[in-house]
């Protein structure tokens, strides 16, 4: 998704133990985890400008993971028919050596259509969302389980909100576009 902005870039994957946290409420899990990754990385690379995000889902306000497996997939989209979830994406961005750092969440709203068990057991054919999420992907044929989807910054619900990386990065002296 960086590509949209044109930007030399590299990609790499941090360790970091996202167990939440006691009592920690969604938003700060989510913000607490990109700023987590980023720093971790910013360890290794000091004077990069790095970025790192962060998406949590939510449904009846408790934190949605990944299904990992068909049956809990099936579950979870089956709860969700009908229904809206929550979604958190977190950015943060952040250059140790300038001593710049800076984050956003950015919340997005997916309401379900009213779904037949047919129609769940065929999305998860199509994409096989076992990995994501809320156990489906908008950018991919779960946009067909929708209603509507409703975020200020579109590219969120994918996982990198690049408006928002856009104005941090600017903020951070990058001239974009």
């Amino acid at each position: 998704m960086l590509q949209r902005l044109q930007l030399d870039f590299s990609v790499e994957a941090p360790e970091v133990d996202e167990t939440r946290l006691d009592n920690e409420m969604p938003i700060d899990l989510v913000r607490r985890l990109a700023n987590k990754k980023a720093r971790a990385i910013s360890a290794l690379h000091p004077a990069a400008v790095v970025i790192g995000s962060d998406q949590v889902a939510v449904f009846e306000g408790q934190v949605i993971g990944k299904p990992g497996s068909r049956s809990r997939a099936l579950r979870q989209l089956g709860k969700f028919s009908g229904h809206s979830i929550e979604f958190l994406t977190a950015v943060s961005v952040l250059c140790a050596e300038s001593g710049y750092s800076n984050d956003a969440v950015i919340t997005s709203e997916a309401k379900f259509r009213t779904l037949s068990l047919a129609e769940i057991e065929r999305y998860l054919e199509m994409d096989n969302p076992l990995d994501c999420a809320g156990g489906f992907k908008s950018e991919a044929g779960g946009s067909s389980l929708l209603e509507y989807l409703r975020s200020d910054d579109p590219t969120a619900i994918i996982g990198l909100p690049l408006i928002t990386v856009a104005e941090l990065l600017r903020q951070n002296g990058f001239r974009l576009p």
